[in-house]
């Protein structure tokens, strides 16, 4: 029986934010290798259609797949809550039946409800995650007795991009939706940051959240999941190639991406330019 070629786990998001995510996989799995790949020529997604988003994140499986990755995370809740399902069901059967397309939403929803103890859950999302019904209802799945309270923050993301989210200025737009998500019930003990932009946020979100209120980032709970998924899927992991390598690509221009992408990972990084049509 021949022996599957081992490559990358691939790692996808719509511009720099699933380098949060990334930066904890390399954290807690530095044995594997990772190829990124940030669609910064066609962010943010938030906004998008369902249809758009769609074909962009297949566009970008797709190409990773071609580049050998047998797995590949979509590190984004845009792409995730509007195109996981469909390249699941619809296209991986057809484009690459023993490869896998895993999300940000499920690992993350399978924790939620373990750091609430007054089942008062807040949701803070961009506008296309928070139209996708998803959190309330994958939360649904695993803690039926919770109560979830959504609000999208469609600002956040251009401040963080633009490099103005630790200027003065951005303090105001966290109050905004953070007033919002607070009016909603008193009762919220936890709020998830379901974007993975938000943790350069996360400082300035804190001054607002209730006394007592705990702050989720994704990144680690991402890592955790993708680690036991590993473990209970051997024949997925030792396809899996193991040197330590990251390679990071991104559609738009490379001096750009490289000087806003160490924001997000925590160290300088070099990338190379993929031209998607």
């Amino acid at each position: 029986m021949a022996i599957a070629q081992r490559g990358p786990i691939g790692v996808f998001d719509s511009g720099y934010g699933g380098l949060t995510v990334l930066k904890e996989l390399a954290n807690r799995l530095p044995q594997y290798d990772y190829t990124y790949l940030g669609d910064n020529a066609r962010a943010p997604y938030g906004n998008r259609s369902f249809d758009t988003v769609y074909r962009y994140t297949l566009q970008c499986v797709e190409w990773l797949f071609g580049l050998g990755c047998p797995l590949v995370i979509l590190a984004c809740n845009t792409a995730s809550a509007k195109a996981l399902r469909t390249i699941q069901q619809n296209d991986l059967p057809r484009i690459a039946p023993d490869n896998r397309v895993l999300g940000v939403i499920r690992p993350t929803t399978e924790m939620v409800g373990n750091y609430t103890h007054t089942g008062n859950v807040g949701i803070l999302a961009t506008r296309g995650t928070v139209l996708s019904e998803s959190y309330p209802i994958e939360i649904a799945k695993f803690f039926p007795e919770l109560r979830v309270y959504q609000q999208a923050c469609p600002l956040w993301v251009p401040l963080i991009e633009n490099n103005e989210h630790d200027k003065p200025g951005a303090d105001y737009f966290v109050k905004e939706y953070m007033d919002l998500l607070n009016q909603q019930s008193r009762d919220i003990d936890t709020v998830l940051l379901a974007c993975t932009h938000y943790p350069l946020l996360k400082d300035k979100i804190a001054r607002y959240l209730p006394p007592g209120s705990r702050l989720i980032s994704q990144g680690e709970i991402v890592a955790t999941s993708l680690a036991d998924y590993l473990h209970r899927h051997p024949e997925m992991e030792t396809r899996c190639s193991r040197n330590g390598q990251i390679l990071f690509y991104t559609t738009d221009s490379t001096e750009d991406f490289n000087n806003h992408a160490s924001t997000f990972y925590g160290k300088e990084l070099q990338s190379t330019h993929l031209p998607l049509n």
